[in-house]
């Protein structure tokens, strides 16, 4: 038994039926990209918030000489605690340095912490606790330094701490561990969003 013949060329069923058009080929999908995919923040650097950190000292230091008994006082406004030689403001002038260690070492620490879905690397926490430390010292020597531009001049013969200074050099470590302990809160409770900090 013969096939009938077929005139014109043999089509199969993949071919199109014009051959001048070009076969359409089904593409796999694709995974599209987000529309604005997440890009680094512009000045977010880790060493560029380690300065800020560090650099916010100055500012601390200004405060703690403002504010505390012995200093210019603006705290209480008792003009018996605004002597050194009163030794009950010897405790208060540290706690105020305390005070806003903790303040600055939180609010450093809450912007360097990530998200729940982005945790800052061990070296940048490194980092940033140094600054901290930095941070400390910065405050330290800056309230000593507005003392003595700004200051009356004070008798220290009888006892150092009546001329503005720190008694209690374990102050300094407030700072960087409160950065430290705010971060490790952050990543044993992360918040809930997914979003980055701009």
């Amino acid at each position: 038994m013969t096939h009938p013949a077929v005139d014109g060329p043999v089509r199969h069923t993949a071919e199109p039926a014009d051959p001048g058009e070009p076969a359409q080929l089904e593409k796999p999908a694709q995974l599209e990209k987000p529309a604005h995919p997440e890009q680094p923040v512009p000045g977010r650097t880790p060493w560029r918030t380690a300065a800020v950190i560090a650099a916010a000292g100055v500012p601390v230091g200004l405060l703690w000489w403002l504010l505390s008994p012995s200093g210019l006082n603006l705290l209480t406004g008792d003009p018996d605690l605004a002597a050194g030689t009163n030794t009950a403001t010897w405790l208060p002038r540290d706690l105020v340095l305390a005070g806003l260690c903790l303040l600055a070492g939180c609010i450093a620490g809450s912007f360097v912490a990530g998200t729940k879905h982005e945790q800052p690397r061990p070296g940048t926490v490194l980092l940033v606790v140094l600054a901290g430390v930095a941070g400390s010292l910065i405050a330290w020597g800056t309230g000593m330094l507005s003392a003595q531009w700004w200051g009356a001049p004070a008798d220290t013969s009888a006892n150092a701490s009546v001329a503005f200074s720190l008694r209690s050099y374990a102050v300094l470590a407030i700072w960087p561990a409160a950065i430290a302990l705010a971060i490790f809160l952050n990543t044993l409770f992360p918040g809930s969003g997914g979003k980055s900090r701009t």
